[in-house]
């Protein structure tokens, strides 16, 4: 196994969403960090380096997801521009801050809402972007059964007063079973 071979098998298992993300990235710009075990495989990316504005998006995506992760969905709704939008399968759009903050209900303890970032792009302006990845939720139904759904999400980001802010984030949710 080659080196940098070596050196990202060792990123993956340090585990993508340290702190340290961006550095590391650097290094190894060839791949995004690999899913936990037993998630879907990435797909490499076509590009030959990770732009720094896309490290950067990845960089944010991550710290919401941590955040998300500990405060489920008043955190989640924390990260929204005053005019954000969410777009999920088989639900209306939910428009603007506060609506999504009603909507956004959920306790942590109670449904784990988990992704990661496997790429995104920064614009030209440098003012916004978006990152795109793979999530997984899991929780109970009104009768207490054990959900779960996975799928693929997009989150574009702007920067409002100088400050990054989730403009929008849209998921659809993976096939019941493996497409031919």
């Amino acid at each position: 196994m080659s080196r940098r071979a070596l050196t990202f098998a060792a990123l993956c298992l340090l585990g993508r969403a340290s702190l340290g993300l961006h550095a590391q990235l650097q290094s190894i710009p060839q791949q995004p960090p690999a899913p936990p075990a037993g998630q879907h495989h990435l797909e490499p990316f076509k590009n030959s380096s990770i732009p720094p504005g896309a490290l950067e998006l990845v960089r944010l995506e991550t710290e919401f997801q941590k955040a998300v992760e500990k405060g489920g969905g008043k955190a989640f709704a924390s990260w929204f521009a005053d005019d954000g939008v969410t777009l999920n399968n088989g639900h209306p759009a939910v428009l603007g801050q506060q609506a999504i903050a009603a909507d956004a209900t959920w306790d942590s303890k109670n449904y784990q809402l988990t992704w990661y970032a496997e790429g995104g792009q920064m614009g030209p302006s440098g003012d916004t972007g978006f990152t795109w990845g793979h999530y997984d939720a899991h929780g109970r139904d009104n009768s207490g059964k054990p959900t779960s759904s996975s799928g693929r999400y997009i989150t574009f980001w702007k920067k409002v007063n100088g400050a990054w802010k989730v403009a929008l984030d849209a998921s659809a949710n993976e096939p019941s079973s493996p497409l031919p």
